[in-house]
C-alpha cells in the first residue's frame, strides 16, 4: 500500500516511522511519503492559512493551497484525483474510525491523507477534493498528524509482513472474527496470584473450550458498553 500524508509538519512523524510495525511494513513494500503544503503554496513567504470570511478566531487552510500541494504531487486536478484515489480529511466531525472502517481502508492499493490545521480547512476542500471525512473521536486537536498516525497506525498493522505473527491482527478488539466486540482478557504466568486465580479452561489445553470461553467474554464485554 502507499499512504500520502498531507501536513505542515512532516518531521512529526520521524518517531511513528521508527515504530516496529511501521518498519516492518516499510521494508516487506508498502509506502508512507509526506507532501508540506507550505513547500507548493502558490502565495509568498509560503503563506497557507487566512482569516475566515464573516469573521471570527483563527485562521483556515486555503483551498488554493491544497489543490496546489495535490497538483504537485499526483500531477493530477484534484477533482478528478478523487475518483481513481481515496482522499482522506482528519475531521473531528467525520466517520468515526473503527475496525470496520479500517478493514475497508487497507482494501485500497493507495491512500491520501490531508492534515489540518488552525481552524481547519476551507470548506471547499472537503466538498471537492476528498472522497472520506474520517474522525478518531469527538474532540478537537491542535492538528491533524497525530489523527494521520492513529490510521496508518491502524491500517499499516493490518498489512501483510507488519506484525510478527499474522494472526495477531485478526482475533483482536473489534474485529470481524470477534464479532466487532471487545477483546476477551488475557493471563499469563503466574497462574496464581495473591490469591487471584487463572480461569481453569486456560489451562485445560482445550482449545475448542477455550475459543468458545474467548469469545463467550467477547460477547459479554459487548453487552457491558
Amino acid at each position: 500500500m502507499e499512504i500520502d500524508v498531507f501536513t505542515l509538519f512532516p518531521a512529526a512523524f520521524a518517531w511513528f516511522e521508527g515504530q516496529r510495525h511501521v518498519s516492518n511494513a516499510v521494508a516487506h513494500g508498502h509506502r508512507l511519503g509526506y507532501v508540506n503544503y507550505r513547500e507548493h503554496s502558490p502565495l509568498g513567504g509560503g503563506q497557507v492559512d487566512d482569516t475566515p470570511f464573516g469573521g471570527g478566531a483563527g485562521m483556515v487552510l486555503r483551498v488554493d493551497v491544497v489543490e496546489a500541494a495535490l497538483r504537485a504531487r499526483y500531477d493530477r486536478d484534484p477533482v478528478a484525483l478523487r475518483a481513481e484515489r481515496r482522499i482522506v480529511a482528519l475531521v473531528p466531525s467525520g466517520r468515526l474510525l473503527d475496525d470496520a472502517l479500517v478493514d475497508e481502508l487497507i482494501q485500497e492499493p493507495a491512500l491520501t491523507l490531508l492534515s489540518g490545521r488552525y481552524e481547519g480547512f476551507d470548506e471547499r476542500v472537503l466538498e471537492h477534493f476528498v472522497s472520506d471525512r474520517v474522525s478518531i473521536g469527538r474532540y478537537v486537536l491542535a492538528g491533524g498528524e497525530l489523527p494521520a498516525m492513529v490510521l496508518c497506525d491502524a491500517v499499516l498493522r493490518k498489512l501483510p509482513g507488519a506484525l510478527g505473527h499474522e494472526a495477531s491482527a485478526l482475533e483482536e478488539s473489534f474485529s470481524a472474527t470477534l464479532e466487532r466486540a471487545p477483546e476477551y482478557p488475557h493471563y499469563t504466568r503466574p497462574a496464581e496470584y495473591r490469591g487471584w486465580s487463572v480461569p481453569d479452561v486456560l489451562l485445560s489445553g482445550h482449545h475448542a473450550q477455550i475459543k468458545q470461553w474467548r469469545l463467550a467474554q467477547s460477547r459479554a464485554r459487548a453487552a457491558e458498553d
